[in-house]
């Protein structure tokens, strides 16, 4: 067992495991304080992982992908991580967070939507301005005064992230159109979007802390929706329609 403690989303995580991949995928987040809590794994969680990929490899119709431990047990320490941060008013969003002038802007949509395309127009468009916190699975942390974005280790298969934390200033759901154009959207619109992209724990007791957060979450931070030809125009239309 190998163990070692990160700082992710403000919180010292002690985490014990199988296999270095875990670790070496957590290196830049290393930290000496006390932890705050432990995330430890075994090989049924691996196994768990494994069947659930298998699982929605066939709903989807492709072959079963043949992943390693390491891989399986890096999700397995994330999901575990996910689960406990929920004790400190945080959760795990599925999206892609980019930071213009020290603002946070997530993007959600389905897979394949093009988050990812589009925030790299947004590097493009505002150059140093810009700065990626995360490309794929940012925990956001709901507070008084407002919801804040941290950039983690699991920043996607680009390992496109920073390890800081953005005040999150809104929340875009990505749709592929013609034109440009983006509207604000009600928190009613959006919700089934943002209960989708948010992380839902398999236990019970956690999912309705879980849809307490995702209420709170809609509340905090204004939310719109962006119709996007992936031309660098759209980083234009966006930024200046969330301001």
């Amino acid at each position: 067992m190998i163990t070692r403690t990160y700082k992710i989303a403000g919180r010292s995580v002690r985490i014990t495991s199988l296999h270095e991949e875990v670790h070496a995928y957590c290196a830049d987040y290393l930290t000496e304080e006390p932890a705050d809590f432990t995330v430890i794994t075994a090989q049924a969680d691996i196994a768990y992982e494994r069947e659930k990929s298998a699982r929605e490899d066939a709903l989807e119709g492709i072959p079963v992908r043949a992943f390693s431990d390491g891989y399986l047990e890096e999700l397995a320490v994330y999901r575990k991580i996910a689960e406990k941060m929920l004790a400190y008013e945080t959760v795990l969003f599925h999206g892609s967070v980019v930071a213009v002038d020290g603002a946070g802007y997530l993007f959600t949509a389905k897979s394949g939507t093009g988050k990812s395309t589009h925030t790299r127009l947004w590097r493009e468009y505002f150059g140093e301005r810009a700065v990626m916190v995360n490309d794929d699975k940012p925990l956001l942390q709901i507070t008084d005064s407002g919801v804040i974005a941290y950039g983690t280790p699991y920043n996607g298969k680009h390992r496109l992230g920073a390890n800081l934390s953005v005040p999150l200033r809104a929340i875009c759901i990505l749709t592929r159109d013609a034109e440009n154009h983006i509207e604000p959207v009600t928190r009613q619109q959006a919700y089934t979007m943002l209960l989708q992209q948010i992380y839902r724990p398999a236990d019970g007791l956690l999912m309705m802390k879980t849809l307490t957060l995702l209420d709170e979450l809609a509340d905090g931070v204004k939310l719109f929706r962006l119709g996007c030809n992936m031309e660098i125009e759209a980083a234009k239309v966006a930024f200046e329609g969330m301001q």
